[in-house]
């Protein structure tokens, strides 16, 4: 059986009042995490500082990071834990992206 790699997008939160080397550092982590399991096309983007819709762990700003990878759901599920077990992340989000995934098409047998 081979192993699918589909193409996610996760969304997460980190608390605004890091400084930016350990901003920097917490999302080096996780690109690096995503790279040593096997994941390809991982491509960061810090979003900024920006309010949100309700307070989170008593803070009104977060700083929200948008990777997008190429990954199987065991490299998916590895990170997701990652992040849940950060106490610098107040919330994450994982979606996977259909328009960029191409599943295997197989050719139609002929009788």
């Amino acid at each position: 059986m081979s192993i699918v790699a589909r193409r996610y997008e996760t969304l997460f939160i980190l608390n605004s009042e890091l400084v930016e080397e350990a901003l920097t550092t917490a999302v080096a982590a996780y690109t690096d995490l995503l790279t040593n399991r096997g994941a390809e096309n991982v491509v960061t983007n810090i979003r900024g500082k920006r309010r949100l819709a309700y307070e989170l762990k008593n803070l009104k700003e977060g700083v929200y990071v948008q990777l997008n990878y190429n990954a199987d759901t065991a490299t998916k599920a590895e990170l997701e834990r990652a992040l849940k077990l950060d106490e610098k992340v107040l919330r994450f989000l994982t979606v996977l992206d259909e328009n960029e995934f191409i599943p295997e098409v197989k050719e139609p047998v002929e009788a």
